[in-house]
């Protein structure tokens, strides 16, 4: 079993989310208990992807999370770094043009995509600035990010249940249903380690992105954050 370390190098990351490729979409549906596909919907709201636009769906996995913005008609180029997950995605959508790349340098040219979107993959990348800063380089003048990410539950008394469940429910959970148990337990670590909701907004700004804002979901266990270039 692969489980990735909290400094993320990069083939323990990939070689993790190879292990769990194949029920990577259920496990996550079962351990957010069902929120996982309400989540999905905010994000296809937020990137308002439109007929003939670009956008870029970064560690996108077996690209579930593409799917609503080829529904809006929109050419999406689904990017992740496990080839296992790309391989899954392949089988389930032969259409569509799976892409692997590092979220650090990304195999795209300036300047490419009307919007560039990752949900719960932003956090898995080992230089979070560096991977901002190339989601900026690829975007066109005017087009958008947004990002769904794990967060940091706002009311303090919930925030408490929630990490309690993180650390001791979710591994248990995992084991029933994952093929990788070990690798929910990076996630659990990872969700915990990440910055809050104001930090990230701040690198955000850092690597260039105006007129950033978020919004919590589900009292901040997830936070979509937008900016645009």
């Amino acid at each position: 079993m692969t489980r990735a370390s909290l400094d993320k190098q990069p083939h323990e990351v990939a070689s993790m989310f190879d292990d769990v490729a194949e029920k990577y979409d259920l496990t996550n549906d079962v351990l957010s208990l069902g929120q996982a596909r309400l989540w999905r919907k905010e994000v296809a709201k937020a990137v308002d992807a439109r007929p003939a636009q670009k956008i870029l769906d970064l560690a996108a996995g077996t690209a579930t999370s593409s799917q609503p913005f080829v529904q809006a008609g929109a050419y999406v180029v689904p990017c992740d770094f496990s080839l296992g997950m790309l391989r899954v995605g392949k089988k389930r959508h032969p259409w569509m043009p799976f892409t692997a790349g590092d979220g650090t340098k990304l195999p795209f040219k300036d300047d490419t995509f009307d919007a560039v979107t990752i949900s719960f993959g932003l956090r898995n990348i080992q230089d979070t600035d560096q991977a901002l800063r190339e989601l900026y380089r690829v975007t066109k003048p005017g087009g958008r990010v947004v990002i769904c990410e794990f967060s940091h539950p706002t009311f303090a008394p919930f925030r408490t249940v929630y990490t309690e469940y993180l650390m001791r429910a979710l591994p248990p959970v995992a084991r029933a249903v994952s093929s990788n148990p070990e690798a929910y337990v990076y996630l659990a670590e990872s969700i915990r380690a990440w910055p809050t909701q104001p930090e990230l907004a701040d690198r955000l700004q850092g690597a260039g992105w105006q007129k950033v804002a978020w919004r919590n979901l589900t009292g901040g266990i997830v936070a979509l954050h937008r900016g645009t270039k």
